[in-house]
């Protein structure tokens, strides 16, 4: 089943998410959110972004055919918990399917440590780089009630704010369906 994506402005987006209870079935759950961000064209989906404030996103870099090792950088991430962040930060373009048509570069740490439960409640602690640990933190964010607006210069936000009112009032072009919070 594909869900809509929730848009900008929705409280989901800005809550820490819950902790889901461990042995629940999430089997069904995670292959909707892989289809849902395999029809939205997105490397990328946490739970909160379909209205669901529970601590689970799924990645897919397979997609990402120009960068190296992403061939098999396809799963789901269970109750995540990073436990470090290291290495020089690097600014790259990030986009988010909740804010829609708004790309902007943001700094990140290079390197990361998770700890996280994968769809069959088996425990794995693993560290990423690059484009990976990009992706997990873009997700990850997410669960904490975090977009990656949020680190834009206060300036650069100024200049977006005509354009995140229109998104959060549903006045958007996206190729996938939405929920906007203040239809109006």
């Amino acid at each position: 089943m594909i869900y809509p994506i929730v848009m900008y402005g929705d409280p989901v987006l800005r809550q820490r998410a819950k902790d889901i209870e461990q042995g629940t079935d999430l089997k069904m759950l995670i292959d909707d959110m892989f289809e849902t961000m395999h029809g939205a064209s997105g490397i990328g989906l946490a739970a909160p972004q379909i209205g669901k404030s529970i601590r689970l996103f799924v990645v897919d870099g397979t997609v990402l055919e120009d960068e190296e090792g992403m061939e098999n950088f396809k799963k789901a991430f269970v109750n995540p918990e990073i436990l470090e962040e290291v290495g020089t930060p690097w600014e790259f373009e990030e986009g988010c399917l909740s804010i829609p048509n708004i790309r902007e570069n943001v700094s990140r740490k290079e390197r990361l440590k998770i700890r996280y439960y994968d769809e069959n409640w088996n425990l794995h602690e693993e560290e990423y780089d690059g484009m990976k640990a990009r992706i997990i933190q873009h997700e990850y964010d997410h669960i904490e009630g975090k977009l990656f607006v949020d680190y834009l210069p206060a300036l650069k936000k100024r200049l977006l704010k005509g354009k995140l009112a229109d998104i959060s009032k549903g006045k958007v072009d996206t190729e996938y369906r939405i929920i906007a919070p203040l239809k109006k």
